[in-house]
C-alpha cells in the first residue's frame, strides 16, 4: 500500500515519466467522470426525478396524443395503398373508419373497461347530443368509436378552431366529420338527418372544470337555437369518472393551484390561468393523469322538439333532464345547479380518484 502511494506521489512530482502505465491509469482516475459525479451526484439525481415525475405525469396524454397521430398516419397508409380519391367524408372510407374505431375501441376497453350505456335513447333520426367536455375528451372519442361499431353510425363532431390548427391531422378530421359547427353547417348536417355533438363548455369547461363536474356554460344556448330550427331533440351525455381520470390546473377559492393529484400543490396568482386562456384562446398548459380508472358514458332520454318551447327553457331543459329525466321545466334558472343534481346520480361528488379506480372491479354499476 505504501509502494503504491509512494508511486503516486512520483508520478505528481514527475519522478517517474508519464509513459509508465501505472502513472497513466491513475492521471485517468482523476480526471473520470466518476469523480465529477460524486461531487454533483445529488443535481443528478433531482434532475433525473425532476424528469421522471414529469414523464409519469404526462406519459398517458402524451400517448394518446400519439395515437391521434397515428390514426391520421393509418389513414394516409389507406388512401395511398387503395388510391382512395373519394371525399374523405363518403361511405367509401367506412372500412378505414372501422379500423380506426376497432383501434380505439381496444385502448378503451383495456386502459379504462369503458362503457357505454343508454345508446338505445339516440334516435334512428338527426339530433343534437350534447355533453360534459372533461379535461381530454378521450371519453368521447371512445363513444364515437362504440357508436360506430354498434350502429355503424357517424356523429358529427363540433369541435373549437384552434383544433383545425394543428398540424398533421387534416385528414383524420376530415374522414371522422369533426366540423367547426357554424350554425349554417350544423342545420344542413341536421337537415340531412345526421347526429351532431357539441359540448358547450368547450375548451374553457375542459380547463376550469374540476372534481366537483361544475358547468362552464356561460350564456351559451346557441345548440337549443339550433336544436328548434331544425326541429330536432337533444340527447344529453357525460362519462363517468372523466375528471378522476385526467385533469388540469384550475382555480380553487383565492387562488390556482395545481390539483392534489397525487398530493402535490404549485399555487401561482389569481386568475392568471385563466385570464391566459381568455387573452389567447388556446389550451396552453397541458393536461395530466392518465390513471386506468372505470369509464361508463350513459346517453340521456331524448328531450323532444317542443315549438312552444323557448331557447332558454329548453338550454335549462336538457340539463334537467340528463339527470333527473324531467318531461316539465321550472321556470327559475338554475341550470347548473341541475346539471350538477343530474350528473351526481351517477358520480361521486367530489370525484374519488380511488374509488374511481376500485369501481373498475366492480360488477354493479349505479342504477340508470
Amino acid at each position: 500500500m505504501q509502494d503504491m502511494i509512494g508511486r503516486k506521489e512520483s508520478c505528481i512530482s514527475g519522478q517517474i515519466p508519464m509513459i509508465d502505465l501505472s502513472c497513466l491509469a491513475y492521471v485517468l482516475e482523476e480526471w473520470t467522470i466518476v469523480q465529477y459525479l460524486k461531487k454533483y451526484l445529488f443535481h443528478v439525481a433531482t434532475v433525473l426525478l425532476t424528469i421522471s415525475a414529469i414523464l409519469f405525469f404526462f406519459i398517458v396524454p402524451l400517448t394518446i396524443l400519439f395515437f391521434i397521430y397515428l390514426s391520421n398516419v393509418l389513414l394516409l397508409m389507406y388512401q395511398r395503398n387503395n388510391e382512395v380519391k373519394a371525399d374523405p367524408s363518403s361511405d367509401v372510407w367506412d372500412s378505414a373508419r372501422k379500423t380506426i374505431a376497432r383501434f380505439w375501441d381496444i385502448y378503451a376497453r383495456i386502459w379504462h373497461g369503458y362503457e357505454l350505456h343508454g345508446v338505445e335513447n339516440i334516435p334512428e333520426g338527426p339530433g343534437i347530443l350534447v355533453y360534459y367536455h372533461g379535461a381530454i375528451p378521450v371519453d368521447y372519442l371512445y363513444f364515437l368509436s362504440r357508436l360506430f361499431l354498434w350502429k355503424n353510425r357517424l356523429c358529427l363532431s363540433v369541435a373549437d378552431h384552434f383544433v383545425f390548427r394543428l398540424p398533421g391531422l387534416k385528414l383524420l378530421l376530415e374522414v371522422m366529420r369533426v366540423m367547426p359547427g357554424t350554425r349554417e353547417e350544423c342545420l344542413i348536417a341536421l337537415k340531412n338527418g345526421h347526429l351532431v355533438s357539441i359540448s358547450p363548455g368547450g375548451v374553457r369547461e375542459a380547463l376550469f372544470s374540476d372534481e366537483s363536474y361544475q358547468l362552464m356554460w356561460g350564456n351559451r344556448k346557441g345548440f337549443a337555437q339550433i336544436a328548434l330550427e331544425a326541429k330536432v331533440p337533444i340527447i344529453p351525455m357525460y362519462t363517468q369518472n372523466v375528471r378522476e381520470g385526467y385533469r388540469t390546473l384550475k382555480e380553487r377559492n383565492r387562488a390556482f393551484q395545481t390539483s392534489a393529484y397525487f398530493g402535490f400543490s404549485n399555487m401561482l396568482p389569481v386568475g392568471f390561468l385563466r385570464q391566459l386562456y381568455e387573452n389567447t384562446r388556446l389550451p396552453i398548459f397541458p393536461p395530466y393523469g392518465g390513471l386506468p380508472v372505470k369509464f361508463r358514458t350513459y346517453v340521456g332520454e331524448p328531450i323532444p322538439y317542443d315549438p312552444n318551447i323557448t331557447t332558454e327553457e329548453l338550454a335549462e331543459k336538457d340539463l334537467l333532464q340528463i339527470v333527473l329525466g324531467f318531461t316539465s321545466v321550472k321556470p327559475e334558472r338554475q341550470t347548473k345547479t341541475a346539471i350538477q343534481t343530474l350528473i351526481s346520480k351517477h358520480q361521486t361528488i367530489p370525484g374519488s380518484i380511488w374509488k374511481a379506480l376500485l369501481q373498475r372491479f366492480d360488477k354493479h354499476r349505479k342504477s340508470d
